[in-house]
């Protein structure tokens, strides 16, 4: 069984609360709930972990090199301005979708620079929720086409 994990970065907590005219009335349990029902039904082992803290999300990404088959990160504001995340993401051997609820390009400029985007093997930004599960599918496909 394939293991991804999905992490999410600060801010996240508050979706359903926060900017709903950008990202809509759904929470982080719901799109987590979708996402273990989706995981459940393809035979994907799912870890889902969300943090405000740099560091702590560097820890898992750190982790991750160990332990799991494919990563899927929403880092949040993290995304615009973090060489740690960046550098951690950088020592990875499996494959990276980054992720993104709203569209980027349709917002503030400072938000159109990712340094996790050279990194990744995918960027879905702009679905919403919606993004999620489609990062699922993707890395699904990913790890499936390594495999032949």
């Amino acid at each position: 069984m394939k293991k991804i994990i999905i992490l999410n970065g600060p801010n996240l907590n508050l979706l359903g609360e926060r900017e709903k005219n950008q990202y809509g009335n759904f929470t982080l349990k719901d799109i987590e709930r979708k996402c273990m029902d989706f995981a459940k039904e393809n035979t994907l082992n799912l870890s889902l972990f969300q943090s405000n803290l740099e560091g702590e999300l560097v820890e898992q990404i750190q982790k991750s090199r160990n332990t799991q088959d494919g990563i899927i990160i929403n880092a949040g504001g993290y995304t615009h301005t973090s060489v740690a995340i960046h550098d951690a993401l950088k020592i990875l051997k499996i494959p990276i979708i980054e992720l993104h609820i709203s569209n980027i390009y349709n917002r503030e400029d400072f938000r159109h620079k990712s340094l996790i985007s050279k990194l990744a093997k995918g960027i879905i930004c702009g679905f919403g929720e919606n993004g999620y599960i489609m990062a699922l599918k993707a890395m699904k496909k990913f790890l499936e086409n390594e495999n032949r």
